[in-house]
């Protein structure tokens, strides 16, 4: 089967929004190629019909399930556009030999950059300012300056690096935690390995960067939060499932936190009366920390060339399950 008889399907609503050579390129490559009819992420329900009779799949943060695979007779790579894998059923892409890819690095810098921002809107105030400057009032606000403030970073990988470098740069403390990494190597980083505890009850701001996996799923609950400095604040650009929202809440509530900014939730896209959007305490973003011009033309290209490299019989860079060589 050369590449004009191949079909493929592409979800991420931003894919070739900054860069029109990414859908050009694939148009011109394939036989075939279908957009998300819709303007977000699918269920495992309406990609069914979706990926029946399709080649090669570009995926964001579809449900990617069981169901899904069976149905796709023909499907033989799914590039994920992104890192996270929590949404793809593994053990069922690889028994059916489908390659499965992702675009490590592509996005480090962008999901650093929001988390920086969402730092600076808590502790300046700065959605609050907004507010009460649109309703006509001007009001004399004061916030929490970074220089001297200790950063806790859960999770030490890429884009907790990157959030890290950005943090030293207002001469924050960094303290970070992450099992994967040696004192020796935070240390190279200028910042300070910790136990779990011990960031927690020193950080003024927590910052999670952790994956989504069976371990840290509820991983920040009601004993985690309870931990934490009082009157410090929660950032998570990482995966909504990592936190017990009804904790949060909780939280919030009896004052051990200040606030918090969460760019992900459970349930996305949340209900209007979720309590998290009337809570003024909390900044939501629409899971868009991925979202830059820079950011999502790489992982646009690498998921692209991931995806046009197995259907020609090529090895594609990246593969997360290389099980499906034989390797």
């Amino acid at each position: 089967m050369g590449l004009r008889d191949t079909r493929v399907l592409v979800t991420p609503t931003t894919f070739g929004m900054h860069d029109p050579r990414l859908k050009t390129l694939l148009e011109q490559s394939v036989g075939e190629v279908l957009y998300n009819p819709l303007p977000r992420a699918l269920s495992s329900e309406e990609l069914i019909p979706l990926v029946e009779g399709v080649d090669g799949f570009i995926a964001g943060l579809d449900r990617i399930d069981a169901s899904v695979i069976r149905a796709a007779g023909r499907l033989k790579v799914i590039a994920r556009y992104g890192v996270g894998l929590d949404n793809v059923d593994m053990e069922a892409a690889t028994a059916k030999g489908i390659v499965v890819t992702n675009t490590p690095g592509a996005n480090s810098a962008a999901v650093a950059e929001l988390a920086l921002a969402l730092i600076l809107g808590l502790t300046r105030g700065v959605c609050k300012a907004l507010e009460s400057t649109r309703s006509g009032l001007w009001p004399r606000l004061s916030g929490a300056g970074l220089k001297g403030k200790t950063v806790g970073i859960l999770g030490f990988g890429r884009i907790g690096k990157e959030a890290a470098s950005r943090l030293k740069s207002f001469d924050c403390r960094v303290l970070i935690f992450d099992p994967q990494v040696q004192a020796q190597e935070a240390a190279r980083h200028g910042v300070i390995w910790v136990e779990l505890e011990e960031l927690l009850e020193k950080s003024d701001i927590v910052s999670l960067h952790v994956p989504l996996t069976p371990s840290t799923r509820g991983m920040v609950d009601k004993g985690f939060l309870g931990k934490m400095k009082r009157g410090s604040f929660l950032v998570n650009t990482a995966r909504g499932e990592l936190l017990d929202e009804g904790a949060l809440l909780s939280a919030l509530e009896e004052g051990r936190l200040a606030g918090a900014a969460l760019d992900c939730l459970s349930e996305e896209p949340p209900p209007k009366d979720h309590p998290l959007l009337q809570d003024p305490r909390v900044m939501v973003t629409p899971h868009m920390g991925a979202h830059t011009d820079q950011a999502t033309s790489a992982m646009g290209w690498m998921s692209l060339e991931a995806c046009l490299a197995v259907l020609k019989g090529e090895r594609p860079a990246h593969v997360v399950n290389p099980q499906v060589y034989g390797a």
